[in-house]
Parts: C-alpha cells; structure tokens; sequence
C-alpha cells in the first residue's frame, strides 16, 4: 500500500541526503547495502512501478570497480529515478511538508532557501553541525533577525579552527543586538545537521554548513512533528552538557 504523501514526500528526501558516495566503495558497505534496499523498498511504496522497475536495473549495473564506464550511468539513472519520485511526492504533499532539494553547485539556491526559513524565527534559532566553520556564521546566522538568541551546537573534535575565533569577534561585535551562544558537545556525539527555529521545528540538512551543495546535492527537510520533537528533546539535552566556547 503506498504511503501518504506527506510520508513519502519526507521519507524520499532523507534518502537522498544520506546517499552513499558511489564513485567509492562506500555503497559496497553493509550500511551501503542497506540504504539501497532501502531506496528499492521506498520506490517500491511510492507508487510508480516504472520507477522501481528502472531503479533496480541501474542498481544491477553498478560495478565493485567504480571506473568501469557503465558504472557511472547506472549512478546517473539511479539519482534520475530518485529526485523523478521526489519531484512527485513533492506535488502531491502538503505546503507544510515542502523543503528544498538543492543540486550541486546551486549554492545561491542553498543561500535562499536557509534565508527563507530563518526569517521566519522569532525567539531562537539553534544550528546543529558536528563540523561548524566559521562560515556558519558570516553566511547563515546573520540571516537570522536581530534580537532573536542564535545557538550553534558543535562537536569538540571535529569543529574547524576558525569556529572558536569567529564566535568570539560575533560576540564581541554584536553583543545583546544579535545575542548568539556556542557550545561544542563531546568528540563524536553529534551526527545531524539541524536547524531548529523557536524549539517548535526542525529541519534537517544534508550537508554540514561549510560545504553545502558545494560538492554534492543536498537536501533541506522540514521533520514532521513527531519527529521534530525527538530532536528538539534530544539535542536540547545535547546542549545543556556541552561545554560553553568562551
């Protein structure tokens, strides 16, 4: 039985945003194997059988050698059959339920889709990113309006070097005007990529902030409430342990 739309809209966006690299041999991994069953299953409930029908013929022209030429293609078709599906749910779903799916390169489209659902935020927005750079901060949290508490949640082994400085020259700079507070989480603790805006919703990103859609497609999903609200709970919880950048 096909899901509903709103389901399958925020289910085939999260696939794609954990796709594996293909031109390694990541997708050869057992986690590798598991999101292509995955994709298959997925395809399977959306509805279309010609969808699931081709994506399983590219899927069986993958090669254990990246570099042979048919490899590619069945990569190609394979991504094709994704975002072709996802275009669909994406019409039938609700207007709550739409995101953003950004092709590689489309950095400005990255830049406009962060802005439109930043401005929106009255009270608090809090960046989720294990690898936050100080780009976070000079292309996306000024986006956020004044007055409104921004917190960045990183991790402490895998934050870049110019993180710590440039939440420092922030506060010093902004103080009370654009209040912002960072703390970095224990070494390999974190794994999303979130944007939650007035602890009420949360979207997810493929990518960590420094390199969105600069190498790769990405996607911006908003949770459906159930969701949301685990990772509000969770990383809520995830902040209050975490060590205050000073």
């Amino acid at each position: 039985m096909p899901f509903e739309p709103d389901r399958l809209y925020h289910e085939l966006g999260y696939l794609i945003a954990a796709m594996p690299d293909m031109t390694t041999s990541q997708w050869q991994t057992p986690e590798g194997q598991r999101w292509l069953g995955q994709a298959a299953a997925l395809l399977e409930q959306s509805g279309s059988l010609g969808d699931s029908m081709e994506f399983n013929v590219a899927v069986n022209g993958l090669s254990s050698n990246p570099l042979v030429p048919g490899h590619t293609g069945a990569v190609q078709r394979m991504t094709t059959v994704l975002y072709r599906a996802l275009a669909r749910a994406e019409l039938q779903a609700s207007p709550a339920c739409s995101g953003a799916f950004i092709p590689v390169g489309e950095t400005f489209s990255a830049f406009a889709a962060l802005s439109r659902i930043l401005s929106e935020a009255r009270n608090t927005v809090m960046f989720v990113d294990p690898y936050a750079d100080s780009n976070l901060l000079t292309d996306f949290a000024v986006l956020v309006p004044e007055g409104v508490s921004v917190r960045i949640l990183a991790d402490a082994g895998s934050k870049k070097a110019a993180f710590s400085p440039a939440v420092r020259h922030w506060v010093q700079q902004y103080a009370s005007a654009r209040p912002l507070e960072a703390r970095l989480a224990p070494e390999r603790s974190l794994h999303d990529r979130l944007i939650i805006i007035d602890e009420r919703e949360a979207w997810s990103l493929g990518q960590s902030f420094n390199a969105l859609a600069t190498r790769a497609p990405t996607s911006l999903i908003r949770a459906d409430a159930e969701t949301a609200s685990l990772k509000i709970q969770a990383h809520g919880q995830a902040w209050q342990t975490a060590s205050p950048i000073n």
